[in-house]
């Protein structure tokens, strides 16, 4: 790993200067992945981004190939020697085939990024212990939490076929909806509908069915992690999620970032993971020593609405929430991956866990809508005099994310975006 740590010593520059800005998300150190094309008529290349640029890994010589799910599926030390190659292909001081990475060097601000590999499984978790407690809290003020929920890494089983890219629009869902004081159900377009700040979990290699995934070797199967949206349409989830879970309120449009952010570049950013005193300690098989020492991920995150009528008078994204991956989270990645695979499940190459909702422990921390309006029951006042409780048809939501640490250089995940369209059905 030695050559790996190389690639991320801070004194690392580009000869692609816009590396070497530093407010860029994509600096040498970070080197995350995506899938990029000139045109719509093109097949999709595995690029890299660097700055403003991006790298096409098979026109640079990297890769012969352009199938993002299998790049995902090497094994950890192929995964590693490929970082190192790219590293020092575009590292500033004497860098390796400068020639060949210049001709394959790309403008971000030329492409149309895609989906950054083809999802196949898709299982949204429910780790964030503050969005858990306070959603909880609304619903069961006396018992916020159930029972399961400090033992259980909790799951359910989503849909990848309505899994978007960063700049997808959606249109406003419809269903069921039951107001309190209805005999009956009307099916409608959803009223409440909301955003939920997570991460994303890209697996890498997988595993065979009945070949559970230990603790120990869980981050072996883990290429990286990206932006996240799980879209919700609450006024939907409230009458259909009893007892089977959220169903319509959930599938119909989530959003990912186009890169991902590989675990190699997030390793200066781990920290300890430890239980509160008083908590309850995961139960064996969820438990390790590497775990302990470094589960956790300092990721910091944001939250950021444009209306319309923002859009209309060009004023910016206005951020009205943030949060901390390692502060909001209550199981680890390696947890989720070993938990997931603990009954003989199998896992493929491109799967995605969602965390979910990222909210942290103060209230202007909270990951959604349901949280900062405290169930609809407040306004959230918007700096051009808009006020909001859930979203409205032309509202844009962007969440961000980066990493950054004294002694290390600061990298970026780029940006998760969407807008809110009219209903397709009336």
């Amino acid at each position: 790993m030695e050559a790996c740590n190389e690639t991320l010593n801070p004194t690392r520059r580009s000869w692609v200067t816009t590396a070497n800005l530093s407010d860029t998300d994509f600096p040498i150190q970070n080197l995350p992945f995506g899938r990029f094309r000139s045109n719509s008529n093109e097949p999709w290349r595995i690029g890299v981004a660097i700055g403003d640029m991006v790298l096409d890994l098979k026109a640079a010589g990297l890769i012969h190939h352009a199938d993002m799910n299998q790049l995902l599926s090497m094994k950890k030390e192929d995964r590693v020697a490929l970082r190192v190659a790219i590293s020092n292909g575009l590292k500033e001081d004497t860098p390796v085939h400068r020639h060949a990475f210049e001709q394959a060097l790309v403008a971000q601000s030329s492409i149309e990024m895609g989906m950054p590999c083809d999802v196949g499984d898709y299982t949204d978790f429910y780790v964030g212990i503050h969005h858990a407690t306070a959603v909880g809290k609304l619903f069961r003020p006396d018992n916020p939490l159930l029972p399961n929920y400090k033992w259980v890494p909790i799951g359910y089983h989503g849909r990848s076929s309505t899994l978007n890219v960063s700049g997808t629009s959606f249109p406003r869902p419809c269903g069921q909806v039951k107001a309190p004081d209805a005999e009956v159900p009307t099916f409608q377009p959803s009223a409440r509908l909301d955003f939920e700040l997570e991460l994303g979990v890209v697996i890498g290699q997988g595993n065979p069915q009945g070949h559970p995934i230990s603790m120990e070797d869980a981050e072996n199967h883990v290429f990286g992690l990206t932006l996240f949206n799980d879209w919700s349409a609450r006024d939907i989830q409230a009458w259909e999620y009893q007892p089977l879970g959220p169903f319509l309120s959930k599938n119909f449009a989530s959003t990912l970032s186009p890169w991902i952010v590989t675990m190699e570049a997030l390793s200066p950013f781990r920290q300890e993971f430890k239980r509160a005193d008083g908590e309850p300690q995961p139960l064996a098989y969820l438990s390790s020593e590497t775990n302990s020492l470094q589960g956790a991920f300092d990721v910091k995150l944001e939250v950021l609405i444009q209306t319309e009528a923002m859009r209309q008078a060009g004023l910016p994204f206005e951020r009205i929430s943030y949060s901390n991956f390692a502060e909001a989270a209550y199981w680890t990645v390696s947890q989720m991956v070993t938990h997931h695979t603990v009954n003989g499940c199998s896992l493929r190459a491109g799967d995605l866990f969602g965390s979910g909702t990222l909210s942290g422990p103060k209230p202007e921390q909270a990951g959604s809508l349901l949280e900062l309006t405290q169930g609809g029951k407040q306004t959230i006042a918007l700096s051009n005099g808009e006020k909001r409780t859930f979203l409205q048809d032309g509202d844009a939501i962007a969440l961000k994310g980066w990493c950054e640490k004294p002694g290390a250089v600061r990298i970026g995940f780029g940006e998760c975006v969407a807008t809110v369209m009219p209903p397709s059905v009336a």
